[in-house]
């Protein structure tokens, strides 16, 4: 079994999900669309896992490589039905890509905030065993704005109410993080986009105290993410 991911940056890669598919002794092709490399193929895999970055859905004129992601991804969940995951931009993209939109967020988020499961959400296996409310990294500026025809809304914040999203019965997104790791804030906060960002909601010396909160939470992080892992695996490669 081979695992297909695109990355938009290369500090956003799958994080703690790498440790999870070397015990699982799945391998993984990585695509870096934002260096120009192709999408390949999709017979060789068996799922795609689609990250983040600080580019936005909308931005085809920039980064024209974005407008064949779209169509790959939907090619992938609805002509082959494949099991399907999207962190934070990939998950707008997902709902992009299945024809809802994806706009500027009216209130973007950065830092250690609550999410809490919808009624949907807390019947469904994708968040089986995980809290109605938990609190998790953030680090967006837009936000699915209207989620794609079919699909179910499992979870919510105050600022975003698409917080993760399930579209038939193995493609699944989300905004918020959990793969992180220890590098993952100094990594992130290298980039310009997402600095900028970190400034504007956390104040100029906000890097150290979101590192120290990270740190401080990392094992509650990376306990979230093995949970969601699993679900994911559970449900998308069920018969």
């Amino acid at each position: 079994m081979k695992f297909l991911v695109l990355q938009h940056v290369d500090v956003e890669h799958p994080g703690i999900f790498r440790d999870f598919m070397r015990a699982e002794d799945t391998a993984w092709d990585t695509v870096e669309l934002d260096r120009g490399e192709a999408l390949p193929a999709p017979d060789d895999y068996a799922a795609l896992i689609v990250m983040g970055g600080p580019m936005d859905v909308w931005e085809d004129a920039i980064h024209p490589w974005l407008a064949a992601e779209k169509a790959f991804i939907r090619h992938w969940i609805v002509a082959l039905e494949r099991p399907f995951l999207g962190v934070c931009l990939g998950h707008q993209l997902m709902a992009a890509a299945l024809g809802g939109r994806v706009a500027p967020a009216s209130q973007g988020e950065v830092g250690i905030l609550p999410v809490a499961l919808t009624a949907a959400g807390r019947a469904h296996a994708f968040f089986d065993g995980v809290p109605d409310h938990f609190e998790c990294l953030q680090w967006h500026g837009a936000e699915v704005a209207e989620p794609p025809s079919g699909s179910a809304v499992l979870a919510a914040s105050a600022a975003c109410a698409v917080q993760a999203l399930a579209y038939g019965r193995r493609a699944f997104g989300f905004q918020f993080h959990v793969e992180v790791i220890a590098s993952t804030v100094d990594d992130w906060a290298a980039i310009p986009a997402y600095a900028a960002a970190l400034r504007q909601h956390l104040g100029a010396d906000g890097a150290a105290g979101f590192r120290t909160a990270t740190a401080a939470r990392m094992g509650d992080f990376n306990a979230l993410a093995r949970t969601v892992w699993n679900n994911w695996r559970r449900a998308a490669f069920a018969p």
